[in-house]
């Protein structure tokens, strides 16, 4: 009998043997040590790739987005998220919440306080009188996430889990979160969350990375230019809770319509309680599905960042109290030289009836999802 395979074979026998070999590397992401936190928890950095280029790199302690190179339109690579270089600078006061996931409530919840099935729950006041991003030793940007990576047709990810038990900065309710990232070949980073409850509990999550389009320690963002797709927000007092109202953008500095520089208008809010912008926007005929909500580009380097959500909101943040500190490779981060989308429920939608809900209840799953896709132009 020929040893010799017919053509058919060898075909097939090749085609078998590159599925193989293309499997095999599809499966690699790539995991390295971090370093520990003060108290001596290990840390871990996960790296995940697309054939594009990009590169989103992310470390297990707030389930956190460290590095994202993306290109520019001649192919260039930059870091377009702010960041340290070590746990040490995650942990420091340098750190105003760069890449991590922020909760169990993002934003603001009035005084600390809401009232929940007959209960009132203090939490803790940590921005003025107010509450802010899930508070302030066990919230979740500061706690070590579990974690696990895949590859698969859709890309590489990487998935943190962590149990926020019953009275964890105040909150009700044990809470099981996830928090996936996965990497598409479409230059997508596309985040999505899941968690559930044995009590009834408000949760509302969001990534709060800050974006330079022209590469992390650049300058400025006044010069990107940015449309969000929102005809309302929600009005605030001084100390930027809302108030209930919607409002309309139209004939004021906020409105985002159409593609603005961000510095254009910014010193009409300059002397406001924003002190810049610091919006919730009410995103357009948002109905639960995934839609795009906001588009940034920076016309020197063609970067693009394009943000989708089955969110009703999205807080636009000009980096007002970034102040020089240092950052990724010895940058410096100057006042206003990042932005934030930050993907959301309204802000104190637990103390807002009219508002749409937070609450998770036993036997319902939280999900949301936050898309940042990136293109030239």
């Amino acid at each position: 009998m020929s040893l010799l395979l017919s053509p058919r074979l060898w075909i097939c026998s090749v085609i078998a043997t590159l599925g193989i070999s293309a499997m095999s590397q599809a499966a690699e992401v790539e995991k390295r040590p971090f370093g520990k936190t003060a108290d001596g928890t290990a840390v871990e950095e996960y790296t995940l790739k697309n054939s594009k280029g990009v590169v989103a790199k992310l470390m297990t302690r707030g389930a956190t987005l460290t590095q994202l190179h993306v290109p520019d339109r001649a192919g260039k690579l930059a870091d377009v998220v702010l960041g340290f270089d070590d746990v040490a600078g995650y942990e420091s006061d340098r750190n105003q919440f760069f890449g991590c996931t922020t909760g169990r409530v993002c934003n603001r919840i009035a005084k600390g306080k809401f009232t929940l099935d007959g209960k009132e729950y203090s939490l803790a006041v940590n921005n003025g009188p107010n509450h802010l991003h899930g508070g302030t030793k066990r919230n979740l940007d500061k706690v070590v996430w579990a974690a696990s990576s895949a590859s698969g047709k859709d890309g590489q990810s990487v998935t943190f889990s962590y149990t926020s038990p019953d009275g964890e900065e105040g909150y009700p309710g044990t809470l099981a979160i996830k928090v996936t990232y996965l990497l598409t070949e479409n230059s997508e980073l596309k985040i999505s969350y899941e968690a559930t409850t044995d009590k009834a509990t408000p949760v509302n999550l969001t990534n709060h990375s800050y974006f330079n389009l022209a590469g992390a320690g650049a300058e400025t963002i006044l010069d990107h230019e940015l449309t969000i797709m929102a005809d309302k927000y929600t009005e605030t007092d001084d100390t930027l809770i809302p108030t209930g109202k919607i409002s309309p953008v139209e004939g004021q500095p906020i409105d985002f319509r159409k593609p603005t520089q961000i510095g254009a208008r910014i010193d009409q809010v300059d002397k406001t309680a924003a002190t810049g912008y610091d919006h919730n926007y009410v995103l357009r005929g948002q109905d639960g599905q995934l839609t795009v909500a906001a588009k940034v580009r920076d016309a020197k380097s063609g970067r693009v960042l394009t943000v989708q959500t089955n969110e009703p909101g999205i807080q636009f943040y000009t980096g007002n109290f970034l102040s020089g500190q240092q950052g990724k490779g010895g940058k410096t981060y100057p006042r206003r030289s990042a932005l934030c989308l930050e993907t959301q429920h309204y802000p104190n939608s637990v103390n807002i009836p009219s508002f749409p809900s937070t609450i998770l209840k036993p036997g319902q799953t939280y999900r949301s999802t936050c898309v940042y896709a990136f293109s030239v132009e």
